[in-house]
């Protein structure tokens, strides 16, 4: 069992302190796993899934024995975390040894020496959800002020997860725009330079961008590109 080394409080603090702009989301995802794991007595391992449709995944662990229990439940498509990822809910497994709802993955966890465990569902944002899974070495590790711990715990991972989320959305909407924005700028200059060239129109200059952009399988930006710096070329 991991020693606790924070109090679930002071692992809500530092949750509430991470800054966006200076984190990803697999980094967010990490620092999530890592706190509970530091801050949720009666833990050894932590992991979090992710489930976007579908499929799932473990989006950060704390552990490989962990990591390896999520992943025979996404392999067969039944498990606690799977369900309470759907539900939204709380379950806990509290001894592998009585665990009837799935016998078969609590005989590889107990093979894996975790007697118990704890998944809580984090909705995170749209198509996106997710729970926070814990798991102990000990039957009956989570009493019933562990699990308002990590209630508590996962009810500020899920706002944390779910504003990296739509940040991350939209820096990378952002950046598809400013990607847009220049191809669409060099296109309109080699657009230019070839209807100075050949007096023709704006569109006849585009077909042309176009047919030389099949004809040697480059994109059209691409091709832009080469005709806009070879226009500045200095002349020799």
């Amino acid at each position: 069992m991991t020693q606790q080394t924070m109090k679930p409080a002071e692992a809500l603090a530092e949750l509430s302190r991470v800054r966006l702009d200076e984190i990803s989301l697999d980094d967010m995802l990490g620092r999530i796993a890592d706190l509970a794991n530091r801050s949720i007595p009666g833990t050894r391992e932590v992991t979090v899934t992710l489930v976007r449709g579908q499929v799932g995944s473990t989006g950060a662990f704390t552990g490989e024995l962990a990591r390896k229990l999520d992943e025979w439940q996404y392999e067969e498509h039944r498990g606690p975390c799977l369900d309470a990822s759907a539900s939204g809910d709380t379950i806990s497994v509290p001894d592998m040894t009585t665990e009837d709802r799935w016998p078969a993955w609590a005989a590889r966890a107990r093979a894996a020496g975790v007697q118990s465990s704890l998944s809580i569902g984090l909705p995170i944002q749209g198509s996106v959800v997710g729970a926070l899974n814990i798991y102990s070495d000990s039957a009956n590790a989570f009493d019933s002020s562990s699990i308002a711990n990590a209630e508590g715990f996962a009810a500020y991972a899920a706002v944390a997860l779910a504003n990296a989320h739509l940040y991350e959305n939209a820096a990378t909407l952002a950046a598809q725009m400013q990607e847009a924005m220049r191809s669409r700028a060099v296109i309109e200059q080699a657009k230019g330079i070839i209807m100075g060239d050949r007096r023709c129109s704006s569109e006849e200059a585009f077909s042309l961008l176009s047919k030389i952009s099949q004809d040697t399988n480059r994109k059209v930006r691409e091709v832009a590109e080469a005709l806009v710096a070879q226009a500045v070329k200095p002349r020799k």
